[in-house]
């Protein structure tokens, strides 16, 4: 099994992507759900975020308020590393957890649908091939203002906050352009995912497994014939 790295830009239209991908029973592992679930009142994560932004990030029902939060993190980029400081580790561990259940499963690869993967630059190195949802810079805009209700001035202030598309347009082993209808970007993840589905790379780990398993097995063959010795 194989590792392939998903992200975009904010509004530039990754869970359409996400959901032809699903639709091809495609197993997809989506950072952003783990990245709710983590901030619980249950979870770990979650007095320490209190903690350090205080109560005003809660909602009535004692949840933490994404919006609220997304207010502060976007204009006080320290803020911002705090926060992932926060919750990165919890993510990570929670994402480990679902590959290793799809990789019993059999799965040849996983999608790992990360928003900032080409921001933070540590999970990069663990993929084999990594895919950018791409849209033209207008589009994005014009679909984020709509899809959010924010102005101009908002939306330009979020997307400023990620890295331009048109850099990571170099950063991807993929690209997948999302700037026309539905039906073009459908049929490039088609594309993609028989290219994908076709690769060989998944036997590496299925092998490298295997070996260590043998390996295991044997060892415990020579130390059990030694005590019955």
């Amino acid at each position: 099994m194989f590792l392939v790295g998903l992200s975009g830009g904010i509004a530039s239209g990754k869970s359409t992507v996400v959901d032809v991908l699903r639709e091809l029973g495609c197993a997809v592992i989506d950072a952003d759900a783990i990245a709710r679930e983590v901030v619980r009142p249950h979870c770990k994560a979650y007095g320490r975020i209190v903690r350090c932004f205080g109560t005003e990030i809660l909602s009535a029902n004692g949840e933490i308020n994404r919006e609220a939060l997304g207010n502060i993190i976007f204009s006080q980029p320290e803020k911002r590393q705090l926060l992932n400081s926060i919750t990165h580790p919890e993510i990570l561990k929670e994402m480990l957890k679902q590959i290793l259940k799809y990789f019993v499963r059999g799965y040849h690869y996983v999608i790992l649908d990360i928003p900032l993967l080409f921001e933070t630059k540590t999970l990069t190195k663990f993929m084999k091939y990594t895919v950018l949802v791409y849209c033209d810079p207008p589009t994005q805009l014009s679909r984020l203002m709509r899809r959010n209700g924010l102005s101009r001035a908002q939306a330009e202030a979020r997307v400023a906050a990620q890295l331009p598309l048109d850099q990571k347009l170099k950063l991807a082993s993929h690209i997948i352009d999302n700037s026309g209808d539905r039906e073009s970007t459908r049929q490039q993840v088609l594309r993609l995912h028989a290219r994908l589905e076709g690769s060989w790379h998944f036997l590496w780990a299925r092998l490298a497994l295997g070996t260590a398993v043998a390996g295991l097995a044997g060892l415990s063959y020579l130390l059990l014939q030694r005590l019955i010795s």
